[in-house]
Formats: C-alpha cells, structure tokens, sequence
C-alpha cells in the first residue's frame, strides 16, 4: 500500500517549489541580462533565455529527483539495519530509547514506561526515528518533488524572459532588475513563512544573490561587447 505524504512533507514540496521558482527567477535573469549588455537583438536575447529556461529545468527536475530517491534509498537501509539489530539485541535498542529520553530530562521511571510503550506499538519505528531523526511511517515521493522542480522553474523564469524582451531597449535591463528583484523579495519571503526562518534576513539573502547574479553577468556582458 502506498504511503501518503504528511503535512509537513507537502509543505515541504510547496516550499521546493517556490525555491525552484526563484531559482529560476535568477538563474535565467542572470542569463539574459548577461545577453542584453552584450547585444540588443531581441531575437538573441530571446533565445538564450528559452535555452536557459529549458536546462535549468531539466537539470533542477533531474536534480529534486535524484535527491529525493538518494535520502529514500539511505532511510530504507537504515529500517533494515535496525530491524536486524533489533533482532540480534533488542534489550541494546531498549537503552538506547530509553537513554535518549532521560537525555531529555524525562524522569528515568517514565522514560522506562514510554519507551517499553513505544516499543511494544512499533519497536522499529521508535528506534530508527529516535536512533536516525526521520518518521519511518512518513513519505516523501520522489516524483512529487521532481514533478515540483519541473513546473515551478519554468514559471519563474517567466518573468525575467517577458522583461527582457518586452522592456523598451534603453529601460530593457533596468526594468528588468527592478521586476526580478519584486519577484525575489516575494519568493524569499514566501520561502521563510514556509520554512519558518528569519523573513527579513531571508528576502535579504535572495534578493543580494539574484542582484550578485546579475551584476556578474551584466559586467561579462559589457566586457564582450567591446
């Protein structure tokens, strides 16, 4: 039977998918600005946008997948090497539950009484999440993660392409800065709620490396064109 995400693991995908938006907000702005300091054919721009656009998500999807199916592969491995320490000595995996509690300043009487609690309900489980730090009884699809990579880069690689290629020419690259740096304060913040970090510090940190990404390519753009 397959296992449903939980909560938090949604979460977690909504939030892959707002980092693969703004991951390529920057890397194709980067990428066209690049291009509009070297030249002002439209067509060129264009193109080298699109191209970027079309990598970018490639290799993100590629990427989210092979993560996901790499941490899964790990988590599978760890059920079953403790599924036969179990076996082997049951009474070992007993104190080391019942130590993490105490560790906890639980009172050793009632860290006896959860663990042999805990254990007789779901001995495996108990000791791999306390053991390893993940819920064996949580899934995450690989496929979702992936499937959330290939939509959310495209989409925000959008904006920087319909920018670049819809700004006047003299206004091309700033307008372009200013609409990439609207859509990365609103990502970095979106991220943050979804993380639950600091959100000042988070628009500050996505907004300075898409401004960083940008200027880098804006200044090999110019070098070429002379």
């Amino acid at each position: 039977m397959k296992k449903k995400m939980s909560l938090a693991q949604k979460i977690n995908v909504l939030r892959a998918s707002v980092m693969g938006a703004n991951d390529g907000i920057i890397s194709v702005a980067g990428i066209v600005i690049g291009v509009a300091a070297a030249t002002k054919d439209p067509f060129s721009i264009l193109i080298s946008g699109l191209a970027g656009s079309l990598a970018g998500t490639i290799s993100m999807a590629a990427g989210e997948y092979i993560s996901v199916s790499t941490q899964s592969d790990s988590q599978k491995m760890a059920l079953v090497n403790e599924t036969q320490r179990l076996e082997e000595d049951y009474q070992r995996e007993f104190d080391f539950v019942k130590q993490k509690f105490i560790d906890q300043d639980i009172d050793p009487q009632l860290a006896h009484q959860a663990t042999q609690e805990l254990m007789e309900q779901d001995a495996v489980g108990t000791v791999v999440q306390e053991r390893y730090g993940f819920n064996p009884h949580e899934y995450t699809s690989a496929y979702a993660a992936a499937l959330a990579s290939f939509i959310s880069f495209p989409l925000g690689s959008i904006l920087p392409i319909a920018a670049v290629t819809l700004s006047p020419d003299h206004w091309r690259i700033w307008l372009t800065m200013v609409a990439v740096t609207i859509a990365l304060v609103i990502t970095g913040y979106t991220a943050a709620v979804l993380g639950e970090s600091n959100r000042p510090k988070s628009v500050l940190r996505n907004v300075a490396s898409g401004l960083l990404t940008m200027l880098v390519t804006f200044i090999i753009g110019q070098l070429i064109a002379r």
